[in-house]
Order: C-alpha cells, then sequence, then structure tokens
C-alpha cells in the first residue's frame, strides 16, 4: 500500500474514531431531531439554501463513511423540506455518499484483494460483467445487506463507478420517497393523539409493505429478463410436467393430481427411480438376507452349539430381484393413472419454460418439476475403467460370487455394502483415503461401526491414496500408496461407492440457462425455484440431502408451489431430517452431531446412554451402541440425536417427532414405553438427562426434608 492509500486510510480512520469517540451520533436520533426540530424550522425559514447545503454536507459525509444515521437523517429531510425537496436531496446525497464509499474501497483495497483471491475475484467479476446492475439494483430495493456493506464490496468488483452510480440513484429512489414521506408525517407529531392520526399510520403501513412491494417487483424484473426469448403460451396443455419417476417425481405427481390438476410424469427407464430399482428397496433385501447369514454365526450367542446355512449365491441376488417386483406395483404407470396422472415413457427434453418435448411430441405446460435424481460418480483413477467397474447402479445384476471383492468409498452405499458381501462370503477389503468411515458422523460413532466390520474379517484400509489400477496377467491390482509405502491389492470385483453426480445434462437445462450450483446440482431457492420461476427441482437432483424420504418431503413444497405460488408459497423445511445407514450397527441420525455443533460454534449439552444396559439388547444378544443426545445447555430442547445399534433407524423416531413438534427430553421421560422394547433406551437416556440437571441445593434441602419427616 502506497502513502496515499495509507494517508487516506488513516484520515477515514480518524474520522470514524472522532463520530464514536465525541458521541457524535447522540445527534442522529429522532428524540434530539424533535427537540431540536422548532429552532431548525426557523432556520430553514430564513435560510433555505444555506439549510439544503448543511444537510446535504452532513448526509454525504455520513454515508461516504459508512456511519450510522442516514435513517434518521431521511427521515429528516422529509420533516424539514417536505416530500418532493427532501426526496431530492436525500437521493443525490445518499447516492453521492454511496459512490465515495464505493471508490474509497476500491481505491484502497481493491488491489490488496486482487492479489490474495485473484482466481475467485476473476469469476465474480464475470458474474458481475454480465448482471452486475440487476443485481445492484436488487439490493437497493430489496437490501440483503446493510447499503454500507453493499457500498464496500462492489467497490472490490468491477463494475463501472458510472453504473454504481445511476443504478444506486434509481433503486434507492422508490425506498427515499417511503422514507421522506414517513418522516413529513413524523414532523406533524406533537401529541399522543397524532400517533392515531391517518396520514402517520398510513405512512407506517407504507414503510411495512414496501419491502414486500420491493421484492414483487424485483422478481417481476426478473422474471422479465429471463423469459425474454421465451413468449408464453396462450393456453397449456397441462398445470405440471415432472421429469423423472423416482421418489421426488412421483409425490410430485400424485399431489398434482389429488388437488385435480392435468399432470404428466416423464420417465426414460424404470418407474420408481433409483430407490425401488437400484438403491434402498435392493440394498435392504439383501441385508436382511446377509444379516441372517451373520445370526447363524453367531449361533452360540443365542444358546445353539452350531448353525449352519447352504446358499446359492445367484439365488440370494435373484431374491433382491423378487422383492424388487413385489415393491414395484407400489410406483408403477397402471397404480399412477389411476390415480390420474398421465404418464409417458420416453426422454424428455425440455425446449422452453413452457414446453417439454417427449418422443417428438411437444407439449405445453405452465410449470416443470425437475426430478431427474443423480448416477454414482466413478473416481477419476488411472486404469479404473479397464477393471470394468460395478456401481451401486450395476451391482445386482452380478450372480457368479466374487471371491476378493475390491470396495472404495465409505459413506452409507459403501459401508453397507462392503459388509453385506462380506457377510455373503466374500474376502473383502474397503480401501479410502481418509482416516475415518462415515466421515459425516462423530469420531466414536465411526470406530463403533469400523470395530464392527473389522470383527467379522473385513479388511478396512485407512488413509489410502488410491495412484492407479493395473492388470498384472489376469490379476487386476490396484496401486495405493500408504505413509510412504506402496500398497499393492488384487481383488476380483471392482465396486465403487464414491459418491453420487446430479442429472442436469442431456434434456435442456444448458440449452435454456438453468443455473447450476457450486456442487452441480440445480440451483434452486427457498421455494425450490430455479432462475426460472415456472421451473422447480426436487430430490437428489436439487440437493442438499440425497435421501428418498427428503426427496418425497421437498416434492410437496415443489408441487404445491408450482400449483398454488400465486396465492401463496411455502419455504421448504430442512430443519429435521433424520437419516440411518443400515449397517450392522445400524447408526441413525437427526439434527446436530457433536462435531458439527462444535464447528459451527453452537453451544450444547451432551447426554449419552449405553445400549448395553438396556434389558431387550441384552435378551437380544445386541447390548451395544449408544443413544448420543445434543440439548440446549440448561434445557430439555433437543439440538440433535445419533443412536447407534440394533434397529437404530425405528428407534430414532421418537427423536424426530420431538424435534419436529417441540416437546423435549421431559417430555420423552414422562412418556410410557412399553417393557422391554429397544425404544426404551429413549426414556433411559432422558432419564440419563435429568439426573444430570438435578439440582445440589434441592436434593440437599431434600435429604433434610425427610429426615425431619422421620423424626
Amino acid at each position: 500500500m502506497n502513502n496515499k492509500k495509507i494517508a487516506l486510510f488513516l484520515i477515514i480512520g480518524l474520522l470514524i474514531s472522532a463520530f464514536f469517540w465525541f458521541d457524535i451520533g447522540s445527534y442522529f436520533t429522532l428524540a434530539f431531531f424533535k427537540s431540536q426540530q422548532d429552532a431548525i424550522a426557523i432556520f430553514y425559514t430564513n435560510n433555505p439554501t444555506q439549510t439544503m447545503l448543511i444537510y446535504f454536507t452532513i448526509y454525504v459525509i455520513v454515508t461516504g463513511l459508512s456511519l450510522p444515521g442516514a435513517a434518521i437523517m431521511t427521515l429528516a429531510g422529509g420533516a424539514i423540506f417536505g416530500v418532493v425537496s427532501g426526496t431530492i436531496i436525500v437521493s443525490f446525497a445518499s447516492t453521492i455518499g454511496a459512490t465515495l464509499a464505493f471508490i474509497a474501497s476500491r481505491y484502497l483495497l481493491r488491489d490488496f484483494i486482487i492479489s490474495k483471491f485473484g482466481d475467485k475475484l476473476t469469476t465474480i467479476d464475470e458474474g458481475i460483467k454480465k448482471d452486475g446492475a440487476l443485481y445492484l439494483f436488487t439490493l437497493r430495493l430489496v437490501p440483503a445487506f446493510p447499503f454500507f456493506v453493499i457500498n464496500m464490496v462492489m467497490g472490490l468488483t468491477a463494475l463501472p463507478t458510472i453504473t454504481f452510480y445511476i443504478v444506486s440513484q434509481v433503486g434507492m429512489l422508490a425506498g427515499t420517497i417511503v422514507y421522506v414521506n414517513a418522516g413529513t408525517q413524523i414532523a406533524q407529531l406533537d401529541s399522543l393523539a397524532g400517533i392515531l392520526s391517518p396520514e402517520l399510520m398510513g405512512s407506517f403501513i407504507l414503510l411495512g409493505i414496501f419491502p414486500i412491494l420491493a421484492k414483487k417487483i424485483v422478481e417481476w424484473i426478473k422474471a422479465k429478463k429471463v423469459y425474454a426469448n421465451y413468449p408464453k403460451p396462450k393456453t397449456f396443455d397441462r398445470n405440471l410436467i415432472a421429469i423423472g419417476g423416482g421418489s421426488a417425481g412421483l409425490v410430485t405427481t400424485y399431489i398434482g393430481a389429488a388437488v385435480k390438476a392435468k399432470v404428466t410424469l416423464v420417465e426414460k427407464h424404470k418407474m420408481g427411480g433409483d430407490c425401488l430399482n437400484t438403491g434402498c428397496v435392493p440394498s435392504k433385501a439383501l441385508i436382511r438376507s446377509a444379516k441372517f447369514l451373520s445370526h447363524a454365526k453367531r449361533a452360540k450367542e443365542f444358546g445353539f452349539s452350531s448353525a449352519t446355512v447352504e446358499f446359492n449365491f445367484a439365488e440370494v441376488m435373484e431374491r433382491v430381484q423378487r422383492v424388487i417386483a413385489t415393491v414395484a406395483p407400489h410406483d408403477s404407470i397402471e397404480r399412477y393413472t389411476e390415480l390420474g396422472v398421465e404418464c409417458l415413457t420416453g426422454e424428455a427434453r425440455i425446449t422452453s419454460p413452457y414446453h417439454v418435448e417427449v418422443n417428438g411430441k411437444t407439449l405445453t405446460t405452465k410449470n416443470i418439476v425437475i426430478a431427474t435424481g443423480a448416477r454414482p460418480a466413478i473416481p477419476p483413477i488411472e486404469g479404473i475403467m479397464d477393471m470394468d467397474p460395478h456401481t451401486s447402479d450395476t451391482i445386482w445384476a452380478i450372480r457368479e460370487q466374487p471371491k476378493r471383492l475390491l470396495v472404495l468409498g465409505a459413506g452409507p452405499i459403501g459401508c453397507e455394502l462392503t459388509q453385506t458381501f462380506a457377510r455373503l462370503g466374500c474376502e473383502t477389503t474397503q480401501v479410502l483415503r481418509g482416516d475415518r468411515l462415515m466421515k459425516k458422523e462423530d469420531p466414536e460413532i465411526s470406530q463403533m461401526v469400523l470395530d464392527g466390520f473389522r470383527r467379522e474379517g473385513i479388511n478396512v484400509l485407512l488413509e489410502h491414496k488410491m495412484e492407479k489400477f493395473i492388470k498384472d496377467g489376469q490379476e487386476k491390482i490396484l496401486i495405493c500408496t500408504h505413509k510412504g509405502n506402496e500398497i499393492r491389492i488384487g481383488f476380483d470385483l471392482l465396486l465403487v461407492a464414491s459418491g453420487r453426480i446430479p442429472n442436469v445434462s442431456g434434456f435442456g437445462l444448458e440449452e435454456i440457462g438453468v443455473e447450476l450450483d457450486f456442487d452441480s446440482t440445480i440451483k434452486t431457492d427457498e421455494y425450490l425455484r430455479t432462475n426460472y420461476p415456472n421451473i422447480f427441482a426436487c430430490g437428489d437432483v436439487a440437493g442438499p440431502f440425497q435421501f428418498t424420504h427428503t426427496a418425497a418431503h421437498q416434492a410437496w413444497f415443489a408441487s404445491v408451489n408450482a400449483l398454488f405460488g400465486r396465492f401463496k408459497r411455502f419455504k421448504v423445511d430442512y430443519s429435521v431430517i433424520p437419516w440411518a445407514t443400515f449397517t450392522d450397527p445400524e447408526v441413525a441420525r437427526v439434527g446436530l452431531n457433536q462435531q458439527e455443533a462444535e464447528a459451527q460454534g453452537i453451544p450444547h449439552e451432551i447426554t449419552t446412554y449405553g445400549i448395553d444396559d438396556l434389558d431387550r439388547a441384552i435378551a437380544d444378544e445386541e447390548a451395544h451402541g449408544v443413544v448420543k443426545v445434543l440439548t440446549v445447555p440448561g434445557k430439555d430442547k433437543i439440538l440433535g440425536v445419533t443412536i447407534v445399534g440394533d434397529h437404530a433407524g425405528d428407534i430414532i423416531a421418537e427423536y424426530v417427532a420431538a424435534m419436529r413438534h417441540g416437546f423435549g427430553m421431559n417430555k420423552i421421560l414422562g412418556t410410557i414405553h412399553i417393557y422391554p422394547t429397544l425404544a426404551e433406551a429413549n426414556k433411559y437416556a432422558a432419564g440419563v438427562w435429568k439426573k444430570n440437571h438435578v439440582s445440589p441445593k434441592v436434593m440437599h434441602w431434600l435429604e433434610k426434608f425427610h429426615t425431619w419427616s422421620r423424626n
């Protein structure tokens, strides 16, 4: 920073410091203005030009230095000069002051920011070049941040100064008029009766509804821009078209048909989506078969000398298909047709915000819901495609049991399938880059799962960097590095479970310019709208969670907002999202866990109850696991729960209900639970919480009371 910049920086710093040191802010209050109102009015009558110049100068200084007081000065401007003159003076003074702050920020800080974050700023500047004026206008009309923050941040971008000035002047004008008008009414207030005057009440009502009106104006401007190249049809064939026949698309169209809208569901492959065909249903079917085998191996724990199970791997895999076929009618074309949904099989292509092409035919629709789901990701490791990798989409087709199975990935899918195939007799190795399984869980929770895996003979390799795949003759080999050493892992079949990628390409989103988020999901607002207000997205393709139940949850909001949004819109609610990983032991979660609470700086207390103490768990030979509850310090309000143990995904339902409907640990403790059940763990955890919150003083006086009562 050169000397000129340092000098300017010091001057600005001294002026701001003086403002607070000498308590100049006390002069920028409504009480002070009212006390001086008569004197100011007399001075203005005798010296109108001088008064305007003094006021104008002070306003420019206040806004230019980003000092508090602009709001009261705007009200005072209306009181002193009236609506017309006050609006003109405030409009120019506020814009000039804001521009000075903008220029100062650019002069003092932009070079420094470029030197530190040049690559990121380049991307921001490209966006500002494209839509900077509209973005600034939106912030001016409906400020998401204080005006002084907008001035400083915009100064760090490449937005032209003249553009900043013009857009600021226009964008702030409506708000200026509203506040100046309110100031004229406050000036008339000289008694308590004046509070109820129609003029003053009207001004306050206008202040209240202005942000709503401004938001509507901004939405209208954005919509006008985004729809500019797409004429709106006079009539529509359908109220809604959903693309994708998984959980999100099914629920969307189910709700639409239930309220008698004309809705169409387009699916290019199989109804039911990933959950029915390649995800939840097949994996849980296979997990159940594998768990039966694990119980046979534990025969002595249940009082039997031994137990053996003869099985054919192919028949076990065929059972999975039988389960899918049994569940399939729930999601079938026949069922949804009976419900009133038009079901089309084929590839959909969005050609405009109002047109969807299916099998060569163009359909018109008022709303579109994108529910195209996600697909397995294949990591870019050298040679991986030469290994004929399987994913959670394709593993269900195998009928020959792999002798040596290699699994990449340590999330829910990777962990569930690793344990399942190991129990089915595969020599299983699980490789991951990180230092623990299931990194979203607390460390001790991850360790419980890891300990269980290793007891079952699963070879879990932590902190192994996957370098490349090779073939040595007929041998398939993964080469890793671990603590500087090369590790060679031979295998027969590769299963990749390294996450999922949203399906956002190939059906027209790129062509019409639907915006994507940083993680390649479709960017949506709190109502699940894309940058086109009549195009919605829900499910895996929208994030932020990739669960079937979350997709169904989102679908309600997407369908209702699409069909009735002109009257009332509903913000999607992610406050209580539960999930479970169906390993053995199961891991179920809702709300915050400890590592998230600590990372976010959220105060919390931790209560734990060991399931090894639970009668039913002991009787079932499943006496392991924990209930871990986070609560607000000193209160019984639940922030989050993690349960590890047999049927954890079922046990946690009580806590999900508690968080969703606002009851806490005291109510759980006061609820009768059937004995003996695993659900009693919730009551005992609440009992531990209560014991930890009993006042020692109260117990001391109770002891004295009972001693007295005995005598």
